[in-house]
This record gives structure tokens, sequence and C-alpha cells, in this order.
């Protein structure tokens, strides 16, 4: 057994609960409908299923917007209803990992309802809090994630509060010690019912800089694009103070035992690896979202491997997004056989990979209508939804693609295209082959916990090796990014195929070049000599 913890040999599998399963007929995924789909997740060959939030929420932005961090919502059940899946999801030797907002709450969250009370309140230093400009405006020129000022009026109290995201999303102040202890505590309670970690939602937002400076322009910004690109983040986010924050919130996960802690970052590789703190006491797995950001090509994608495996930190755990519910589907981004070159690269490359709910169908964004828009983001700054990369699931080819037996809260593309239970009959499509890769990953200690070494990007071809020692050689992975054949040498001796993208080569000994099919991706491993 590798010496590895669970969430290094692992694959994590992110679930948007909405969008899941529906067991009550309101059109809306539910824990229940989480538990009852566990089996997928196990035949599918992932170890740790990461849920979006499920906590009280007047659903504002669909529930990043906490109005009580210990319970759960009553649109995904109840806590029964969370302590079974916790139950039967470690009884199945899978892992459980929560979303974490600590950044801002709801509006109708009690601590902030009692901050808004009055310059008075015993909470009103739990929200930043600021007076008007001299002119009566807001306080500086921060800018919301979601578009307009990140500053709202209080009438009452003559004072701004400040919000990255929503209005309904004032953010805390974690320079306030009570803030971080009630924090902690949270993170105890659920710890306690045996959640096994956390993904914090926008980690290097939780420290402001202490003078509330204007951001500078940014000079790349265009008219009509989103306002939140208008100034760059140098005083609003990744502010001095935030790794000590980080670090205290690493002490409290390591008061019990084998927990992880994930942080949602979205910054340049070099300020992105500091997250992983002084001497590793920071998050375990800092997200890098880079595959997702990258051209698709392949001198750019081996630029970013070599780029961060350099910047890791002695020891640091690597990792890697394809997707998430703020992004375009990944089939939708590159195309559906591009996609399929995504998936081998996902989980052959060094570190723990997270898959995105239904990129294992290789689904794609669905058309949402402005009309039938649900995301805020959308309502406020129309072309930048997010809806389409977060329908439902279908399982199967019915119309409703057995998600629900209601009206489901947002579209499904068409079911009969792709599905859980066609695509489990084809072994050639999407899921055979995220199945078969998984499986791949589990036996092959190369691949699950080795070394990565570069060997070539020529062309549009990406080749690499993993090994299970530093300088072992064990396995060679091909990846054709482009339309075109590509001849390729991978090694000097014999190698044996393992896999094609294509899910259609005989396990056979090929000499050390290979000749690869557009849009194929190959693994191969190296034979005795």
């Amino acid at each position: 057994m590798s010496d590895h913890r669970w969430w290094q040999r692992g694959v994590v599998y992110q679930i948007y609960p909405r969008s899941f399963q529906d067991t009550n007929g309101d059109g809306i995924g539910d824990l229940e409908g989480v538990r009852q789909r566990l089996d997928h997740l196990v035949t599918l060959g992932v170890d740790a299923v990461w849920l979006s939030p499920i906590f009280p929420s007047p659903m504002a932005d669909f529930g990043y917007d906490v109005a009580d961090y210990c319970g759960i919502d009553p649109i995904f059940g109840t806590l029964e209803h969370f302590d079974r899946l916790v139950a039967e999801v470690h009884a199945r030797g899978l892992k459980l990992i929560l979303d974490f907002v600590p950044n801002h709450s709801s509006d109708r969250h009690p601590w902030f309802v009692e901050s808004r009370s009055g310059p008075s309140s015993p909470k009103r230093d739990w929200y930043i809090w600021r007076d008007p400009a001299p002119d009566g405006g807001p306080p500086n020129n921060w800018m919301s994630n979601f578009g307009g000022p990140a500053w709202t009026f209080d009438a009452a109290s003559g004072q701004y509060y400040h919000h990255a995201f929503l209005t309904e999303q004032p953010d805390l102040n974690w320079r306030n010690p009570d803030v971080r202890r009630a924090m902690a505590d949270v993170l105890r309670f659920w710890m306690a019912r045996g959640v096994d970690g956390f993904r914090v939602d926008v980690i290097w937002h939780l420290v402001k800089d202490e003078a509330f400076r204007d951001n500078p322009s940014n000079p790349d910004w265009t008219e009509g694009a989103p306002d939140i690109g208008r100034y760059l983040p140098d005083f609003s986010a990744d502010q001095p103070g935030v790794h000590d924050v980080v670090a205290e919130l690493r002490g409290v996960i390591d008061e019990f035992d084998d927990r992880v802690l994930i942080g949602e970052i979205y910054l340049p590789v070099e300020k992105l690896v500091r997250y992983y703190g002084v001497d590793l006491l920071g998050a375990h797995l800092p997200f890098n979202f880079h595959l997702i950001l990258t051209p698709w090509n392949a001198r750019a994608i081996d630029a970013l491997i070599r780029s961060y495996e350099a910047a890791l930190p002695r020891g640091g755990w690597p990792n890697w997004v394809l997707g998430n519910h703020d992004q375009r589907r990944v089939a939708s981004r590159i195309g559906g056989a591009q996609a399929r070159i995504a998936a081998m690269l996902l989980l052959t490359l060094r570190g723990t990979p997270t898959i995105y709910y239904g990129d294992e169908l290789g689904m794609t964004d669905v058309l949402v209508p402005h009309e039938l828009a649900r995301d805020p983001w959308e309502l406020n700054e129309p072309g930048n939804g997010r809806d389409p990369a977060r329908t439902p699931m279908p399982w199967d080819a019915s119309l409703t693609g057995g998600f629900t037996d209601g009206a489901p809260w947002l579209p499904l593309g068409d079911t009969r295209d792709r599905n859980v239970a066609s695509d489990t009959g084809d072994p050639k499509s999407m899921l055979s082959l995220q199945r078969a890769l998984l499986a791949l990953r589990r036996s092959e200690p190369a691949l699950a916990t080795g070394f990565w070494h570069p060997i070539e990007a020529s062309g549009d071809v990406l080749v690499y090796a993993r090994g299970v020692g530093p300088d072992a050689r064990d396995i060679v992975v091909a990846l054709n990014f482009c339309e075109a054949a590509a001849t390729v040498r991978l090694d000097d001796g014999p190698l044996e195929v393992v896999l094609s993208t294509h899910l259609d080569r005989d396990v056979s000994e090929i000499a050390g070049e290979v000749v690869l099919r557009g849009n194929e991706g190959l693994i191969t491993r190296i034979m005795p000599r």
C-alpha cells in the first residue's frame, strides 16, 4: 500500500446537487438523490465526492449565500438525510468533501441581520462597513464579481457594506478573531459528523487591503466586458495576512484525523503555490485551474505542466481541474474529440484530478435562453451566465433524463445524445473511456502516485512519462491535439499498448515509434529490455 494519503491517491468528483438527482418531483436535485446514485460513482471509479453548497440559503446565488452554516436547506433534505449520506458514502469506501463558503454569508444570516442593526451592534465588525467617500459614493472603486460596485449603501446607518459578489452576499471581516473562531467551530461541527474535508470557496478573497485603497485600472479592459475586469484586484484579494488565515483553517482541519483542505484560487501559478503555506501548513490542495485557462494546444499545455511542476514547493502535492460549475464544459470549450484527449491528460498527470459531474459523459453546455436564466451573473450582465454548465444530469434517454418526475429547474439538452444508461452499453463511449482510465490509474502506481517526466511537445503532440521512481519511466503517454495523424517516437525500445482514447487498439507490442490518429491519445507501457 502506498504511503500517500487518500486525497493524493484518489480522484475527486464534484456534484452540483441541484442537478444530480431529484427524488421528490420538485425538479431540484437533493441529498437522497445523491445517495441513490452513489453506485454510479463506484462504478465510475472515483474516490471522493465534493458537494457544492447544501446549507440553508435564500438561493440568491444558489447556496453560495449561506444563512446557516450548520444546517441543511430543506430543498436538499435534512441533517438526517445528510448523516445517512455520509454513512453510505463511507460504506462504499468513498470520502465526502463539503463546499465551505466563509468569505461571505447571506444578508439574511443572523450575524448580518445583527450587524446591520446599527453601528453599536456587537457584530458590526463581523462584516466590512465603511463610511462613504467624500462625494457620498462608495468608499473605493472595487467592483463586484457579478457586476456593479462591490459596495451597498445602508441608509439606516449611513455606511456602506462590502460584497465581492451580490448585494445579498456581504463579506465577512476575517481580520476579526471572533469571526475566525465562529468559522472554526463550523468546520468542527461538520467534521464531527464525518465530513472528510472542505473545498473553501474563494479562499484568496478572505483578507482585504487594510487601507481599502483603490484598485488600479486594467489597461486591457474594454467597454462591454464584465465589470469585474475593469480594475486589477491588487487590493481586494490575495492580501498579506491571508496565508495566516489559511494556516489557521488548516490547524482546525488537523484537529481531526485524515482530513483535507482544498482552496479555490484563481491566481497565476507563482501566487497559487504560496497557498500550500510555510512548511506545507496551508491548503493541502490549492486548486489548479490552469488547464481550463491555458490555450488548448500541445506546446502551451506542455509549458504549463513544466512551470507548475517547477513552482511547487518541496513536498507539495499537485492537482488538476478541467471543469467546474463556474466554467464552460470542457467538451464545449475544445470539442468532443479533444475532450477525450483532455480526459486522458487529466487522469495521467501527476497529482489529484477533479472531475465535474457529467464530464464523464462528455456533456456539453446546454442552451439556456436568457428568459429562463437562473444565474444571477447572467441576470446582471447578460452573456456571462453559468447556467449552461449546471444543467441536470441525464441518466437515461427519457424527456427529463431520469433526473426528475417534475419540471427540471434548468432545461436538459437532448438526452438521446448522451446519457448514463446508453453510454454504459456503448464500449466506445466517453463513459467507457473514463471508466477505463480510472481503472488503469487505480491499478498502476506509476499513474496514481508516481513521478512525472517530460519528454517533448513536438508539433501538435504532447509526450510525457510516468514512473514509480524518480528516475523510472514505466508508462509513456502521447496525446495528439489535432485532427491530422502524427508519427511520434515514444522510446528507444519496445512498448506495450495499454489504452487508446479511441478504445479500439488491442493490447500489443509496438516499436518505439507509433502513428497517432487524429485526436488520439495513447497510453503505453515500456517493456523490459
